[in-house]
């Protein structure tokens, strides 16, 4: 994998870029859509492509593991030929899971995970070379070292141990990954991820043990779990303060509109969420004017479009009077409009970004429009 830098704001850290990998570019900074059992929900795969322009997206190491399986993905050649995608894939480790299913878990450190799973109630043990070469099952194109998070708010006793723990997994799985080969003939990276919770000391840690692997790629997690936003930002920017300047930082799990502008300027280049498929099925729409809830009862009767500066197609054909009445009504398409308008929406902001960061005006558009889009309409 290859990333090069091609343009800093001169009044920020934000940075515009390109990464290199087996399945094409990424022109960053860059939204990643999740599809976390393989495909992104109630968007078709043609308009992922055409409509959303999604340059990559992810998969679910732990999601997919369980169900269809590494058998079934292996004979069907990897995950690209399985779901249909050939642009690049990300995979998480299956570390999120750790933290989200703290029920149904128990943390071995000398081990892994055992996970109780939530299908048919069967264990498994999720170490850190398994999970290597689950994702060499997978074949994504970028892999995510096995770490744990730590949940906000937690003390620094706990913050410490649980950086022990990622960081000696992580140790474990630069290992293995060394030490396997690709299955599918195409190259695959994996990027570290930085924890340490709020305190920087452990975030410090974390990160200088990470950059003595000179990895293609860092992520930065355990933020967005729970903390104040302010803390958000203050811990994505110390990180960004510290990491090479000379490869993607990753922030994972991030986050609505305001959020992504935001931590661009503090120089992130990629980001994850489900938030646009999630609040596009429940009927939260985001558009550059603000936030829509379409299941309220003041677009009964507004027939104009559901968002008249966008170029999606179904932006412009639907009104948000129907688009209410397809959620109140249950009806399956609204889900499926509002999670293909928020997915386009979201690729949109990081391409507009792109070009201001270009044109030397990032900072100044970003503080007009973050408070914009963080508005209720």
């Amino acid at each position: 994998m290859q990333f090069i830098v091609e343009k800093n704001d001169p009044h920020s850290s934000a940075r515009s870029g390109i990464i290199r990998t087996s399945h094409g570019e990424i022109k960053t900074p860059i939204f990643m859509p999740v599809g976390t059992v393989g495909s992104v929900k109630a968007v078709h795969i043609n308009d992922l492509r055409d409509q959303v322009k999604a340059q990559i997206i992810l998969g679910n190491t732990y999601h997919l593991y369980l169900r269809p399986g590494m058998e079934v993905i292996e004979a069907a050649g990897g995950l690209h030929k399985f779901n249909g995608w050939d642009r690049p894939i990300l995979t998480d480790s299956g570390g999120f899971q750790v933290f989200s299913l703290s029920g149904c878990r128990k943390i071995k450190p000398d081990q892994g995970v055992w996970f109780q799973s939530h299908i048919d109630g069967s264990r498994h043990l999720f170490s850190p070379e398994k999970v290597i070469d689950i994702q060499r099952s997978i074949g994504s194109d970028i892999m995510m070292a096995f770490d744990e998070c730590p949940p906000y708010p937690c003390d620094y006793a706990y913050a410490r141990k649980s950086l022990d723990i990622t960081l000696g997994w992580l140790a474990r799985c630069w290992k293995h990954y060394q030490e396997t080969e690709p299955k599918y003939g195409h190259d695959q990276t994996l990027f570290p991820i930085v924890q340490g919770s709020v305190y920087k000391d452990l975030r410090s840690r974390s990160m200088e043990e990470i950059v003595k692997l000179d990895s293609d790629g860092i992520a930065i997690g355990g933020i967005a779990v729970g903390e104040p936003v302010d803390m958000m930002y203050e811990m994505a920017g110390f990180c960004c303060e510290q990491l090479p300047k000379d490869k993607p930082r990753y922030l994972m799990g991030v986050g609505t509109p305001a959020n992504i502008l935001e931590n661009i300027a503090l120089g992130v280049d990629m980001f994850d969420c489900v938030m646009p498929t999630r609040n596009g099925r429940n009927g939260m729409i985001f558009t550059w004017e603000g936030m829509l809830n379409m299941r309220n009862e003041k677009w009964k009767e507004d027939f104009s479009p559901i968002d008249a500066q966008s170029s999606l197609t179904a932006d412009r054909i639907y009104s948000r009077a129907y688009l209410r009445h397809l959620y109140t009504s249950n009806e399956i398409l609204g889900p499926m409009i509002g999670s293909l308008h928020n997915l386009h929406f979201y690729l949109d902001l990081v391409t507009t970004a792109r070009q201001k960061i270009e044109e030397g005006t990032f900072t100044e558009w970003k503080n007009q429009m973050a408070p914009q889009l963080a508005r209720k309409l």
